[in-house]
C-alpha cells in the first residue's frame, strides 16, 4: 500500500518538475523574444519544423499526441511575438503545427508549395511583419540560406525541438532556440 502511495506522489512531483521546466522554459523564451521585438524594427520570422507526427497516413499524416503538445507550447511561447503572418505547406502536419499560433493571432495560414523554398524566400522577404513559418527538416536549411544566412544548418531526423528566429535586415541574423516540453 505504501509504494502505490509512494508512487503516486513521485509521478505528481515529477509532473509538477515538469511544469515548473516548462514555465522557465516558456519565461527565458519570452524574454529573449521581447528584446527581439524592441530591438530592432525589422521583421522577425520564426521558422520551425512540423510537430511530431504520426507512423501512419502515408504522405500528409495528422499530428501524434506529442506533435499536438508541441504546436500548443508553440503558441503559448509565440503568443507576445505579433505574429502578422503564418506560412504553411499544403500538408497537414505543418497546418496543424501552425494553427493554435495562427488561432491566437486571429490569422489564416497562407499556404504555400512545400517545394517551392524559393517563393517562400522571396515572401518572407516582403514581410513588413513578423511571421512564423511551418516546414520541414530538409527545407529548412534551404530557406535559411535563401534568406542570406551562411551557417550551415542541420536538423536530425528526430528533432522537431528547434526555433530558428530570423532577423531580416541587412544582414540578417539567425537565433536557435530550443523548445522542449
Amino acid at each position: 500500500m505504501l509504494a502505490a502511495e509512494e508512487l503516486r506522489s513521485l509521478s505528481k512531483l515529477r509532473d509538477y518538475t515538469h511544469d515548473v521546466e516548462m514555465k522557465h522554459v516558456v519565461l527565458v523564451i519570452s524574454v529573449f523574444l521581447s528584446v527581439l521585438l524592441t530591438a530592432d524594427a525589422a521583421p522577425i520570422v520564426f521558422i520551425v519544423r512540423h510537430a511530431e507526427k504520426v507512423a501512419t497516413g502515408g504522405n500528409d499524416p495528422d499530428l501524434s499526441v506529442t506533435g499536438q503538445k508541441r504546436a500548443e507550447t508553440l503558441a503559448r511561447i509565440l503568443k507576445d511575438s505579433q505574429i502578422t503572418s503564418v506560412f504553411v505547406t499544403e500538408f497537414k502536419r505543418t497546418q496543424d503545427t501552425a494553427a493554435p499560433t495562427a488561432k491566437d493571432a486571429r490569422l489564416n495560414p497562407i499556404v504555400v508549395p512545400s517545394n517551392d523554398v524559393a517563393g517562400m524566400a522571396a515572401r518572407v522577404r516582403a514581410l513588413s511583419g513578423n511571421a512564423l513559418v511551418v516546414g520541414y527538416g530538409n527545407t529548412i536549411p534551404e530557406l535559411i540560406e535563401a534568406l542570406g544566412i551562411r551557417t550551415p544548418i542541420a536538423i536530425p531526423e528526430n528533432d522537431y525541438s528547434e526555433i530558428f528566429v530570423v532577423l531580416v535586415h541587412d544582414p540578417p541574423q539567425l537565433f536557435r532556440l530550443h523548445y522542449p516540453f
